[in-house]
């Protein structure tokens, strides 16, 4: 089976790629076209592709992805736009993200009266990250204006990492209520680790990384085959060793990838190019695997609360509190609603929904169907609007 279930994986792939260039012009996107063929040929399917694996499993492919995507995409951004509008990352980070995590809280709630108030907490958490991956349409076409770009490409790469100390926070208190007692304090001291550390080791091992590539470089000592892995090598270099030291991983490699693009050595694209189609590679694998085995493990859960909790989550409740924390910003209400909707989830809220199912809450189930259908419409309705909405972006 396991020989059958890597002929799926790389003949799907291989598929994939020869024909990239006619697929990425279509409103389908990769992560929905492989999420379709997942759960078509999957466990819930025809069973050619029986994915057996663990929680941890999936989890540590998601995570690897992750890492390298958030690093590629930190370090072919584009530094100077970024600080020239550095205010804007900043409000949806630090105003914007708290306001949609309350805002899902509330939302929850109403329509999920039977989860605790704490799990409620959870899903709203682990829902509120945007990803990286998912919005890449969007974070790379140059017609889509800079500022726009860089904001969205800024927020993905470290709300996730803001995400992790609360996630982790609450799950405890799920599981022994007697520990709220505890929470501003516990709170706190994870989140000052998750991104301290985060912040220190990606900066330290880029700064490294980047000194040993120059000598490399200039010496001749590097051979062409082996230049394709060196990125990929050095994100889960940053990603592995914040999460040893209790940082954040994810914030690690984002901030390792920002330093590396700093750098700005004249090896950074061909490097680059060839760690993107890696970190592409295997969340294309990732979202196969997610259509094969947990979407169907989880559609026994499905209510119409879910689905609405999940469309509120695609749109009020992450549209609203965009819009708000932009107010007396030099952006178009276009603009504004063009940012807030293109905040799709994938791959982090897939971790943490992992995470939440390893912790066997009395809710883990509802929190986890929950997820599973808001990534999944995120997976459909952002892949079949980024051409069009950024076509009417442009018109004035």
């Amino acid at each position: 089976m396991s020989y059958q279930n890597l002929t799926v994986i790389f003949a799907v792939v291989f598929l994939y790629s020869v024909m990239s260039r006619r697929l990425e012009q279509k409103p389908v996107n990769g992560a929905l076209l492989f999420c379709i063929i997942g759960f078509l040929l999957g466990n819930d399917g025809l069973e050619w592709f029986q994915v057996k694996l663990t929680n941890e499993s999936i989890k540590t492919l998601a995570e690897l992805a992750l890492a390298i995507v958030l690093f590629t995409d930190a370090a072919k951004a584009n530094l100077k736009v970024l600080a020239t509008n550095i205010d804007l990352p900043r409000r949806l980070l630090l105003i914007g993200l708290p306001l949609t995590i309350l805002f899902g809280i509330g939302t929850g709630m109403a329509l999920l009266p039977e989860l605790p108030i704490i799990e409620v907490a959870i899903l709203a958490a682990l829902l509120a990250p945007t990803d990286a991956a998912l919005g890449k349409a969007v974070v790379t076409d140059p017609s889509v204006p800079a500022k726009i770009r860089g904001t969205l490409n800024a927020e993905s790469g470290l709300n996730d990492g803001i995400c992790v100390p609360i996630v982790f926070s609450l799950l405890p208190i799920a599981a022994d209520p007697s520990l709220i007692t505890h929470l501003n304090k516990m709170a706190a001291q994870l989140l000052a680790e998750q991104i301290g550390l985060g912040v220190l080791v990606g900066i330290g091992i880029a700064t490294l990384a980047g000194q040993i590539i120059d000598y490399s470089f200039q010496s001749k000592e590097q051979s062409k085959t082996w230049e394709q892995v060196t990125v990929v090598a050095l994100a889960i270099c940053c990603f592995s060793v914040a999460q040893l030291a209790g940082g954040s991983g994810f914030i690690a490699a984002f901030v390792g990838g920002i330093v590396f693009g700093w750098l700005e050595k004249p090896y950074k694209e061909q490097l680059l190019d060839s760690a993107e189609g890696i970190g592409d590679s295997l969340s294309l694998m990732t979202w196969l695997i997610f259509g094969a085995a947990i979407i169907g493990s989880v559609l026994h859960e499905f209510t119409w609360e879910i689905l609405a909790y999940s469309i509120l989550s695609l749109t009020l409740v992450r549209i609203l509190p965009v819009y708000l924390v932009l107010r007396g910003e030099p952006l178009s209400t276009k603009e504004k609603l063009f940012i807030g909707w293109f905040g799709p989830r994938g791959l982090a809220s897939i971790v943490f929904a992992i995470v939440v199912l390893d912790a066997n809450l009395p809710g883990s189930s509802v929190i986890a169907s929950t997820a599973v259908t808001t990534i999944g419409l995120s997976v459909i309705l952002h892949g079949i609007t980024a051409h069009s909405f950024i076509k009417a972006l442009k018109k004035k």
